[in-house]
């Protein structure tokens, strides 16, 4: 098994579902003109961060200080992973399309519920045309039976697809030839809440959702297709793919006594470098990652990780300051058919 931290990766395109990445570390906030704008603090420090990653649920609980001699308000801000709308090819990575809590977002502070707000912003092209689908009166998180850009006037729907904001979606579903003009957005959501710290004193947040998992129903991993390409030498990079790794996927490719994919995937990212918005390096840092079942294999960067089950693995830091992000490749053994 190998253990580093960044962007998600696509793989062979051909054999991925759409993808969304899994989550972020809490960071300060505030609320100015245009959005929210994440900014440091000089005085509250994170001494501890427990996070714990699966294809499942993402836990995290974080304990933060306030080293000031005076309590401090301030707004927390939990940015998500950006999800890129597909109607075409199926939103298989968002577990509840068509919901602003699209992930099961929830927050306790010491315990007690806190109500977040949520900012909402969708992109076509890299620019912001939020403001554009509110003035339509599109809804920024439809769901999959969403047919309200087709009912546009002609001219608006063309405006849409010209932006980057839609597509369209041809297909015969049994009733003759349809076209339908179809989301393709991307949306950036950042939960926030004004939380105070007390002077001196500790206080506990604690996050829990459900990660947008990209899966497959194949893997790259094992295709004879796939060494070589630029998709493949990347996924080695963003998991940190080891010899060890291929090993086994050659060994399960061996024993299924087939020469296609054993396995199907699961990817599954998490924002770390958020956590360095505090005022020091996060005095005890603990990661745990579950690959759900001893038969999966798992791949992602750290350093000395411990397997401390059959299917979780931990790597423990102390005075850690997050450089990239957390990406975990998970491979599923396909039943035999």
């Amino acid at each position: 098994m190998t253990t580093t931290f960044t962007a998600l990766s696509l793989g062979l395109a051909a054999l991925l579902a759409p993808l969304a990445g899994a989550s972020a570390n809490d960071t300060t906030a505030r609320l100015a003109a245009g959005g929210l704008v994440l900014t440091k603090t000089a005085d509250i420090e994170m001494r501890s961060e427990d996070l714990y990653v699966s294809a499942q649920e993402i836990r995290v609980a974080y304990r933060f200080f306030n080293r000031a001699a005076q309590d401090k308000t301030v707004t927390v801000a939990f940015p998500m992973p950006d999800v890129t709308l597909d109607f075409i090819d199926g939103m298989t990575a968002v577990p509840h399309p068509g919901s602003e809590n699209f992930l099961d977002f929830s927050t306790t502070a010491d315990g007690k519920p806190v109500a977040t707000e949520v900012e909402i912003k969708a992109f076509g092209n890299g620019v912001d045309q939020t403001a554009r689908l509110r003035q339509l009166g599109v809804p920024m998180y439809p769901d999959a039976d969403y047919d309200g850009l087709t009912a546009l006037p002609k001219a608006q729907r063309d405006e849409l697809i010209g932006l980057g904001l839609a597509a369209v979606n041809e297909f015969d579903a049994g009733k003759g030839w349809e076209q339908h003009v179809v989301p393709m957005w991307t949306l950036k959501t950042t939960y926030h809440f004004q939380q105070t710290f007390p002077a001196g004193r500790e206080v506990v947040i604690e996050h829990r959702y459900t990660p947008g998992t990209g899966e497959s129903v194949g893997s790259v991993m094992g295709s004879p297709y796939a060494p070589g390409t630029p998709e493949y030498a990347d996924d080695l990079r963003t998991y940190c793919i080891d010899r060890s790794f291929l090993a086994a996927v050659e060994r399960a490719k061996a024993k299924a006594g087939r020469d296609g994919m054993p396995f199907s995937e699961q990817r599954v990212s998490y924002i770390l470098t958020t956590g360095a918005n505090w005022a020091a390096p996060i005095k005890d840092f603990r990661l745990v990652v579950d690959k759900g079942n001893a038969r999966n294999l798992v791949s992602f960067c750290a350093e000395g990780v411990k397997k401390i089950s059959p299917t979780r693995f931990e790597m423990r830091k102390t005075d850690f300051t997050p450089g990239a992000e957390l990406n975990v490749l998970i491979l599923r053994p396909i039943p035999p058919q």
